[in-house]
């Protein structure tokens, strides 16, 4: 109890002391907690706003990576490899000897060579027409051949096609390349269904050339057969001389 007087004696001569410094010389510091909490406050906000830009701006430029991506082309084409082998097996239809594939041609040969034997027509011609129909189911057998062998030969170029294509279909890096990859494995079975298609054509082609040969040569045949046994002027008998006799 006997502090008290020097205590508040003390505080009396600080407080005197502290108003007789002049404010040039020294200075006292104010710390506010509330305005201190609100700064900190205010700099959070502001680098939560800063970190929000930042992610925005990296779903931006990842964004743009995958369209470029979804964009790009892909690096391996097998157009000009099916260009070629349709452009092989056409040269062999092109090059189909006498009856080709053409309506104008077919119909003119059924009208003469394919067509019923008239009773006019001589021996030779009916001997000449027979030897153009042999010669054509003949010609019609080869092309048959060729254009199997040369589908034969385009499977070994369908398989590394398809083998290309499939890799650089599971490894496209966008909906671009995987679509165009697709487009290409189309274009390579369109390719093959057009190879078959010319096949059974050929095959087709000589069928029905040995068919109608065979069919000629019946109608030729009765002829033949008809003027050999026609009286006075078919088979007419006579004495031979055999072994010099």
């Amino acid at each position: 109890m006997k502090r008290l007087p020097y205590l508040a004696a003390a505080s009396a001569i600080t407080i005197a002391v502290a108003c007789a410094v002049s404010p040039a010389s020294a200075q006292l510091i104010v710390f506010d907690p509330n305005n201190y909490a609100q700064n900190v406050l205010t700099a959070a906000r502001e680098l939560q706003q800063i970190n929000n830009q930042i992610t925005s701006l990296h779903n931006q430029a990842q964004m743009l990576i995958n369209q470029a991506k979804n964009l790009a082309t892909l690096p391996y084409s097998s157009l000009q490899q099916l260009e070629r082998s349709i452009q092989r097996t056409q040269q062999l239809l092109a090059q189909a000897q006498r009856i080709a594939y053409d309506v104008k041609q077919v119909d003119q040969a059924f009208s003469t060579t394919y067509a019923p034997v008239s009773t006019k027509e001589s021996d030779q011609a009916l001997i000449a027409n027979a030897q153009a129909r042999w010669q054509n189911s003949v010609a019609g057998l080869q092309d048959a051949l060729r254009v199997q062998a040369t589908v034969v030969g385009n499977l070994d170029t369908h398989r590394k096609e398809m083998s290309a294509l499939v890799s650089s279909s599971q490894g496209a890096t966008g909906a671009l390349q995987a679509s165009q990859a697709g487009n290409q494995l189309l274009g390579l079975q369109a390719q093959q269904l057009a190879d078959l298609t010319a096949a059974v054509a050929a095959q087709g082609r000589a069928q029905n050339l040995e068919t109608a040969q065979r069919t000629a040569a019946q109608d030729q045949g009765r002829e033949q057969l008809r003027r050999f046994l026609a009286p006075g002027g078919g088979y007419q008998p006579s004495t031979v001389r055999m072994f010099h006799q």
